[in-house]
């Protein structure tokens, strides 16, 4: 199971590691990409990013820090993405990327996996399009 109970992601953050999440497809400017959301340790609290990305279409690109991003100049650092805040509290970073960027509670895994549910939706997205 790579999906993250929230105890176990509080618990991820609290041991200073960093959890993600595939949001899903986003259009930007006519743009076709994908959008994914990260929270980790910073300082002495956690910040915030939203990744929007190029859809390469491609299952074997699983680490979603190496797709290009959609409108480069948005991005604050291309690995960090946009930062959308900083918290003090663990709870409060996951309410925040909840609430701004679309991502559900019941989404979320360690650090480096959320390629895994981007695989799965280049393949679920062909699975529908098979005549």
């Amino acid at each position: 199971m790579r999906h993250l109970t929230r105890p176990f992601v509080l618990g991820v953050l609290s041991r200073r590691k960093g959890v993600e999440q595939f949001v899903g497809a986003v259009t930007l400017a006519g743009v076709p990409g994908i959008r994914w959301v990260a929270v980790w340790p910073w300082q002495d609290g956690y910040n915030v990013s939203v990744h929007d990305v190029q859809d390469l279409d491609d299952e074997h690109y699983r680490d979603l820090s190496v797709l290009p991003p959609l409108d480069p100049e948005d991005e604050d650092n291309a690995s960090y993405g946009r930062v959308i805040g900083q918290t003090q509290d663990p709870a409060e970073a996951l309410e925040l990327a909840e609430r701004d960027t679309g991502a559900a509670p019941d989404r979320w895994v360690n650090h480096g996996v959320a390629g895994e549910d981007y695989a799965d939706f280049v393949l679920a997205r062909r699975a529908r399009h098979r005549p």
